[in-house]
């Protein structure tokens, strides 16, 4: 017997029961399935019973008289408690199918607005496993820049002080593993002050709906506490608590380094109490506290960065290359790039599993070929192509590493392939809504694509919730007001992003300063590349071409630079879409 598409709603392939009740044993005996009992009897319910054909027998009142063992006066419209336990058993299914179910065959998934599962098969990746070129240094760009030994001299202290940025603690229990260190949060669970069953309930879907968001991030590991012998190699531990009246609920949660008790992170909710209230702030306050902790800027990245301890193994070292190169784009340092290239280089030669090793190696590989002045034509395409095989080792090492993704859709912009890049982006979100450096960059592209109206939005939502460098942002909102003719609040944020090293952040205000009539700043700005980049300047047209997807973005915003008094030759430029 198989089932069918008119069984499992969405699946696409029949797929033999036998199959699907044996991925059902498969995720109730595994441990990484974190579940309550009586989820995972709603869970073998719903799935035996469409195995049987009695799909249409699902509702929230059979869930609740057969599997809750409520009496048969149970009405689902005033007591939400299906509904409540198929969020969790949502989220506990999608946590196993990103850790321990990522090579399971068979996906079971609980639609939302209903209980009936759906079977099929999970999706190969999108890109067969080639052979990847050896991890050697970039190609030389055929014309040399000028060197800026104070900028020199500030990366050697960034690589220096990421270098060290490490803790003692399981060095000796994962120092030859095949991947490198990468920070480990337990997340215990979090008290229930009032003491009410309703209270439990919350704190207990507080603390799995965190974890489900935090899981989405894939370069920390989450740990759930169990028992006092939960593993000693956490550095921190999240704790928190619930206070429910009947009006509101208050929720305090604070990150403790583990190894002294010292509060690094504390925030609290408060929140009204009424049940469609609870199910949305539930939810919003985990991805809050998820964001604020585990994005590429957040409360761990900051707690690691300040960690030093001398002579670390390997793996230590791998990991304080993400952290080098995290502190190399806060400001583009031209300086520091080389340097952190080699650091990731060597992290994935010894770790070549190392998927955000890979991710972020391309990263340097496309800044080495868009931050060159000129752009060279036969050297810059090659790097990008070897940008776009190692963002694809990457994903090919683990399909839903946001930092694979994310480098892959930077990778096929910058070759003009927009619509997959786009492709690429829009499903990297759907993972992780909560990443924002993934957010930012995802809207930036889609608005120098043409679609402004789209990405602009989700740059804006990256720099509110970023704690972050927020210059980068600041120039893309420039660019989204330039773009919709409001030149005052262009020249705003131009002037709070405020990179006066950065050849681009002048080439930029240049143009916004020029249409807003600010000749002084202009000038400024004309000046400035001149002096400092006359090869940029002389090739403007090729370089403003290769940033901006429409042809006719890039005729306005050359007009622009006119403006400024920016000379260049007048030339066609092909963009290919």
């Amino acid at each position: 017997m198989v089932i069918g598409a008119e069984t499992a709603p969405g699946g696409k392939n029949d797929l033999p029961v036998e199959d699907c009740r044996a991925q059902l044993a498969r995720i109730l005996n595994s441990t990484e399935f974190d579940a309550t009992d009586r989820e995972r009897r709603f869970l073998g319910y719903v799935v035996d019973e469409t195995l049987a054909g009695r799909s249409n027998r699902i509702k929230a009142y059979s869930i609740a008289v057969e599997v809750f063992g409520r009496d048969a006066s149970f009405d689902p419209q005033s007591d939400p408690i299906v509904r409540i336990e198929a969020g969790h058993l949502r989220r506990a299914i999608e946590r196993y199918c990103l850790t321990a179910g990522q090579t399971d065959p068979i996906l079971i998934t609980i639609p939302k607005g209903g209980y009936v599962p759906n079977f099929s098969l999970r999706p190969m990746p999108s890109h067969p496993v080639k052979e990847m070129p050896a991890a050697a240094p970039a190609p030389a760009p055929s014309q040399p820049r000028r060197r800026n030994y104070v900028h020199l001299a500030a990366a050697v202290v960034v690589i220096a002080a990421a270098a060290i940025a490490l803790s003692w603690w399981g060095y000796w229990s994962r120092s030859a593993s095949n991947k490198p260190e990468v920070p480990r949060l337990l997340v215990e669970w979090f008290d229930d002050l009032s003491g009410k069953s309703e209270s439990s309930a919350l704190a207990r879907g507080l603390t799995q709906e965190i974890i489900s968001q935090l899981s989405k991030f894939k370069d920390i590991v989450v740990v759930q506490a169990r028992d006092p012998s939960d593993p000693p190699h956490t550095r921190y531990v999240l704790a928190g608590s619930v206070d429910l009246s009947a009006e509101k609920f208050r929720f305090r949660v604070r990150m403790l380094n583990r190894a002294d008790g010292s509060v690094l992170w504390a925030q609290s909710y408060d929140n009204a109490t009424t049940v469609p209230d609870l199910l949305k702030v539930q939810v919003d306050v985990a991805q809050n506290v998820a964001t604020s902790l585990a994005q590429a800027y957040g409360v761990i990245f900051q707690a690691d960065a300040q960690l030093a301890v001398p002579n670390p193994p390997d793996d230590w070292t791998a990991y304080s290359c993400t952290l080098s190169y995290y502190s190399y784009r806060a400001s583009f340092d031209a300086a520091a790039r080389p340097a952190v290239r080699s650091c990731l280089e060597k992290a994935v030669e010894r770790f070549p599993n190392y998927a955000t090793g890979w991710a972020l190696l391309s990263q340097t590989y496309i800044d080495d070929a868009r931050f060159q002045y000129p752009f060279d034509p036969n050297w810059s395409p090659r790097l990008l192509d070897r940008a776009l095989a190692t963002a694809r080792r990457a994903v090919e090492l683990e399909p839903f590493n946001i930092r694979g993704l994310q480098a892959q859709m930077f990778a096929l912009y910058f070759k003009k392939e927009f619509d997959a890049a786009g492709n690429v982006g829009r499903q990297a979100l759907a993972l992780n809504p909560n990443d924002t450096e993934l957010m930012g960059e995802y809207g930036y592209r889609l608005a120098l694509s043409g679609h402004w109206s789209e990405g602009c939005p989700l740059v804006a939502a990256a720099r509110e919730r970023s704690p972050g460098p927020l210059a980068y942002y600041e120039a893309a909102l420039s660019l989204c007001s330039y773009f919709r003719g409001d030149y005052q609040q262009a020249a705003m944020w131009i002037r709070k992003a405020n990179v006066p090293e950065n050849a681009l952040y002048q080439v930029m205000a240049a143009a916004v300063f020029a249409e807003g009539g600010l000749k002084a700043d202009a000038e400024r700005s004309r000046a400035w590349l001149v002096e400092h980049e006359p090869d940029l300047v002389k090739n403007i047209p090729e370089e403003v071409a290769l940033r901006f997807g429409r042809p006719e973005d890039v005729d306005l915003f050359l007009e622009s630079l006119k403006k400024a008094g920016l000379e260049f030759p007048d030339q066609h430029i092909a963009i290919a879409h």
